[in-house]
């Protein structure tokens, strides 16, 4: 029996940080300016190249982190042996309970560059221990999000199946599994995505599982047996035609579905309809697997097929396995207690000081046509606009559930608002501006 360590059975995730948040802290704390009043902003820059939109996802999974984000006898244990911070440091550590306000973008949001998707507001102690643990969630998260948004938009009606956990730690393949689910996904490999967050589950076979076997015929009645003939047979281990006779003939016209997970799927997948079209089993499904991705799963809309398995594309982000995002200090409390724009200057890596509203402009035709993000008050709406800032968490109190099916049903909604150039896969421009209004 494997014995946990201490740290991996700790609920706590004050540790899931860097080290230079707490020494930022300990400096503010000695020279008294941690009590300043701060706004925090989560936003990024831009968008990968040639995509169109991004998708806000791991809003609910930061809040949840957020609860547990506490020091306890262990934590301040480990940084006081390390000499991390100084004592001071420890004991505030030790108190810490968020007593701030946190808004943002709902969770599934569609987003763009400078979208103020999580807004801080707390003193500059309590806002800057947050950074890694929000960025660390949030661009992960939006990061697969978008990639799946991209899949089943391209796979139009027919679903989408996340099985990418062999290709990424196991703790990243539940969040994978959830943000793919939240970005239009049906159905996940990850048992614990459906225990931790309801995600519907799927499975059957590999080919390990035809190789156990003497024969695929013995392989397959024994599946058929256990899980009765609506269950997925996959049938190119050997020979595809003749594993999809084999099949017909032991589970007969109900048999479920097949499975492709090599070659030309799309050659494939005509022939294979056609035998079992051929053979009376025009009910059974056509799943194909075998590294997809969003352009993959295009081409494949050509051809008879009626469901997508995809792994390592999704699980990396398609390319893109990060979202950008930055957290940055965008407004302060001055010494005469008035609250200041701030913004970071260089080259290359400017910021927009003030604190942010946002709302999406909405055209006579109801498609989105810009971000409009106001600094220092609200934007106004010009009669038909949409609000995009929600309160998430008020005087250290939660007050956004991080309810994952409303999160799937609004990314859909804010998926269809967007204009029609959105879902193109072509490289392109970001598909509607963003406008400051100072």
């Amino acid at each position: 029996m494997v014995t946990p360590s201490a740290s991996a059975a700790s609920a706590s995730t004050a540790l899931l940080t860097d080290h230079y948040e707490l020494t930022m802290l300990q400096a503010a704390l000695r020279s008294g300016a941690a009590d300043r009043r701060c706004v925090f902003e989560t936003f990024t820059r831009r968008l990968p190249e040639g995509r169109r939109y991004a998708v806000l996802a791991g809003t609910g999974r930061f809040l949840d982190a957020l609860e547990d984000f506490r020091f306890g006898e262990a934590e301040i244990a480990d940084l006081h042996s390390r000499k991390v911070v100084d004592t001071a440091t420890c004991e505030w550590l030790a108190g810490f309970r968020f007593s701030g306000d946190i808004s943002g973008y709902a969770e599934g949001e569609c987003f763009f560059p400078g979208s103020p998707v999580l807004v801080v507001e707390a003193t500059f102690a309590e806002g800057v221990v947050l950074e890694t643990l929000a960025l660390s969630i949030l661009n992960h998260d939006s990061a697969i999000a978008s990639a799946a948004s991209r899949m089943t938009s391209a796979a139009g009606d027919r679903p989408c199946i996340e099985m990418g956990s062999r290709r990424t730690h196991e703790q990243a393949a539940v969040a994978c599994a959830r943000a793919a689910y939240l970005a239009g996904f049906e159905r996940t490999s990850n048992l614990e995505a459906g225990r931790r967050y309801g995600v519907p589950t799927t499975g059957t076979s590999a080919h390990a599982f035809t190789l156990l076997y003497d024969s695929e015929r013995e392989a397959f009645a024994a599946q058929l047996e256990a899980l009765g003939t609506g269950t997925t047979l996959l049938v190119d281990t050997y020979d595809v035609m003749t594993a999809v006779r084999t099949a017909v003939e032991l589970a007969g016209r109900q048999l479920g579905a097949v499975r492709l997970d090599s070659g030309d799927l799309i050659v494939q997948a005509h022939e294979v309809r056609a035998l079992l079209d051929s053979l009376g089993a025009t009910d059974t499904r056509i799943i194909v697997t075998s590294d997809l991705d969003e352009y993959a799963i295009a081409a494949l809309q050509a051809a008879p097929v009626d469901g997508y398995g995809v792994g390592t594309a999704l699980v990396t982000g398609s390319g893109a396995p990060t979202s950008s995002m930055v957290y940055k200090l965008v407004s302060r409390e001055d010494a005469a207690g008035t609250m200041t724009p701030v913004a970071k200057k260089s080259k290359d890596k400017l910021s927009v000081g003030g604190r942010k509203w946002a709302l999406r402009r909405i055209g006579t035709n109801g498609r989105a046509e810009a971000e409009i993000v106001g600094i220092g008050e609200r934007p106004l709406d010009d009669g038909n606009d949409r609000n995009l800032m929600v309160d998430l968490v008020r005087a250290g109190e939660r007050i956004d559930a991080g309810d994952l099916s409303a999160a799937r049903a609004r990314h859909a909604a804010s998926r269809a608002e967007l204009p029609r150039q959105a879902t193109q896969l072509q490289r392109g421009e970001v598909c509607i501006p963003t406008r400051y209004e100072p």
